[in-house]
């Protein structure tokens, strides 16, 4: 009895092939992730000076302040809590050149 070789050419059923294409696929996840984190304005590994402003115009409103590895929030009290509080401390004048010119009391 002769025994016939199974045709070399035929890998559709290896499943080795279906675990490469999915570590190919993990690869690139991988690979866009850290593309996110490197182009996030809050990136712990850059030393640049970031301010990131959260829910602008709302009294909810939080500032993130980044310099260098140092981070800083600051937080709004909100419009109602702080109505009423402030002191005038100067009169701000609009010039023809349409700069802005700060006169304290």
């Amino acid at each position: 009895m002769k025994l016939r070789l199974q045709d070399a050419g035929d890998d559709a059923d290896d499943p080795v092939l279906s675990l490469v294409n999915l570590i190919d696929v993990f690869l690139v996840i991988i690979a866009a992730l850290l593309l996110a984190v490197a182009k996030n304005p809050l990136n712990p590994f850059s030393d640049e000076k970031v301010t990131v402003i959260r829910k602008a115009g709302t009294p909810e409103m939080e500032v993130v302040v980044k310099d260098g590895r140092k981070i800083e929030h600051f937080k709004g009290d909100g419009a109602s809590q702080s109505a009423g509080r402030g002191v005038k401390a100067g009169t701000a004048w609009r010039m023809p050149d349409g700069s802005l010119v700060y006169v304290p009391d």
